[in-house]
């Protein structure tokens, strides 16, 4: 029979594993590459360890019937085949653990989609030319991306077409994800119809070139407000969703950039709370490189549970 002693031992350690675990938040930080040549390579980028997604940016024409644009700035050129390379360096990413992303949209380039058929012949082209699916113009080569990014920031219509047409592309065996970067303004203009298809893993808001939701004045107030309306209002596929979006360096936005130390002691400590708290996401990977923004908040946006003295048997 089980003494009353080891009852009592049982429970206690089952107190310290339980308050271990509830210190354990899952936050992480997510980073746009691609739009700067002389930034660290992908490979890099992912072995880094300080990120769990990268985005690649951007696929800025695509829809209506548009020959697909990729731009990578520097990096390769798509229409020669030059960026079929990167191919090894997706790959070596998933051997970090890293997801990577192909990232729609940006504030240049055409895309558009013009009817729910119109969205379906871009899933498609998604599917075999970035995803799953097989095409002999696979301008990234055989890797295989992990999910698609809407970073849409001029037009309106049929964006939530597109998400429920590539949330369809998942199988049993590999899950799309889908990513979205909406402005802090609720609801986002371009992409207010798509959010509240709850479709989306994950949700990065912009909290920078846009003073009336952001950070300002030594104020996290705006921003907070913010947080809380687009936490609460916005359907999304997981729990931990919502990224607190920022730039890596002062001159990465317009407006907008928190001081790393001031993130970590003013900011972080209001949004975390949040069960919908999924960690921050970055613009970008160049930027970041000028400031190590990543590797100072890095361990305050992971939110590592605090250090629990065990209690030895002998003392329960």
């Amino acid at each position: 029979m089980e003494s009353r002693g080891m009852r009592v031992r049982v429970a206690a350690i089952s107190l310290v594993v339980a308050l271990l675990w509830s210190g354990v938040s899952g936050g992480s930080i997510s980073i746009y590459w691609g739009q700067r040549g002389d930034e660290a390579t992908l490979a890099d980028t992912c072995a880094s360890g300080n990120f769990e997604i990268v985005m690649l940016a951007f696929l800025i024409t695509f829809g209506n019937g548009q020959t697909p644009v990729l731009n990578l700035a520097g990096h390769c050129d798509p229409p020669s085949g030059g960026c079929k390379s990167l191919s090894t360096q997706i790959e070596s990413c998933h051997s970090s653990g890293v997801k990577v992303f192909l990232s729609l949209g940006g504030s240049v380039g055409n895309a558009m989609i013009t009817s729910a058929e119109d969205a379906q012949e871009v899933a498609n082209y998604l599917w075999n030319n970035y995803l799953g699916g097989n095409s002999g113009s696979r301008p990234l080569g055989p890797a295989v991306l992990d999910g698609i990014d809407f970073d849409i920031e001029s037009t309106t219509a049929h964006w939530d077409d597109l998400a429920k047409a590539v949330s369809k592309l998942s199988t049993n065996s590999k899950k799309v994800y889908l990513s979205a970067a909406p402005q802090c303004p609720y609801p986002d203009a371009s992409l207010g119809d798509a959010l509240q298809t709850g479709l989306f893993d994950y949700v990065w808001i912009q909290f920078y070139n846009n003073p009336p939701c952001q950070y300002a004045n030594e104020d996290a107030s705006n921003l907070v407000n913010s947080w809380n309306h687009w936490t609460t209002s916005v359907p999304t596929a997981q729990t931990r969703s919502f990224y607190l979006g920022l730039p890596a360096a002062p001159r990465a936005a317009g407006s907008g950039y928190i001081d790393p130390h001031v993130l970590i002691e003013k900011v972080l400590p209001k949004i975390k709370p949040s069960s919908k708290y999924g960690g921050v996401m970055l613009w970008s990977k160049y930027w970041d490189e000028q400031t190590n923004y990543s590797s100072t908040i890095k361990d305050s946006v992971i939110m590592k549970p605090s250090l629990v003295e065990l209690p030895t048997l002998a003392s329960l």
